[in-house]
């Protein structure tokens, strides 16, 4: 799916990642992985095209697909007087007309994606009202209705409750079962470890593509 070649994430031409050579293939699921400041965030958004590399180049190999972004929660905005329904529904956004609105259809697929997340009662509900886990649990939902065949998600468990991650986390293997590719910047090694089968291992000056056996990070 993609072909890293000698690539380096940075900002303004500051280098903060090794150099990457490398493949991302179509339908894995794939943890990036390193001690803080290596870089991990930095080079998920230069993948996911908004972030230039310093250098090297990267290659989709069978044309760019859609892309489902689930962001940092504290990179998102809660202070607008939107409803957690409203902020889910922007996921179709790209298949539906402005002017038309979203038809019945749209409306079941973002009524399922809240149950599927247990949002389902608080779909009314503004998003500044939400807790941490919650708010993370309807990015979760608006990602689910993007149906996307590649996923990027950038510490998705950060500032979330156990049973929240527990929850993310069997949507994450059910969005790989049925065939998407999923990349993940994360920091929990029991959750790396159970459920990744590749990481890529940034430290240093180095990076290694391989199994979840044997990384020791932080």
């Amino acid at each position: 799916m993609i072909e890293l070649d000698h690539l380096v994430a940075g900002y303004e031409r500051r280098a903060i990642t090794p150099s990457l050579s490398g493949r991302l293939e179509t339908g894995s699921m794939t943890a990036i992985v390193g001690v803080n400041g290596c870089g991990k965030s930095t080079l998920l958004k230069t993948l996911a095209g908004f972030t230039p590399p310093v250098s090297g180049t990267l290659r989709w190999t069978s044309g760019r697909p859609k892309i489902g972004w689930l962001a940092q929660r504290h990179a998102l905005e809660s202070q607008f007087p939107l409803t957690v329904q409203d902020v889910v529904s922007m996921g179709a956004w790209p298949q539906v007309s402005l002017l038309r609105g979203l038809d019945r259809g749209v409306r079941v697929r973002v009524a399922e994606a809240l149950e599927r997340v247990g949002l389902s009662d608080l779909c009314r509900t503004t998003i500044d009202e939400l807790s941490g886990g919650q708010f993370q649990r309807m990015l979760f939902a608006r990602v689910l209705l993007q149906q996307a065949p590649l996923v990027m998600l950038d510490e998705p468990f950060t500032g979330v409750d156990e049973e929240t991650r527990c929850v993310l986390m069997a949507l994450m293997s059910d969005m790989h079962r049925r065939g998407q590719t999923l990349l993940a910047v994360l920091h929990d090694s029991q959750r790396v470890a159970e459920h990744f089968p590749e990481t890529l291992h940034l430290a240093g000056d180095n990076a290694s593509w391989g199994s979840t056996q044997g990384v020791a990070y932080a």
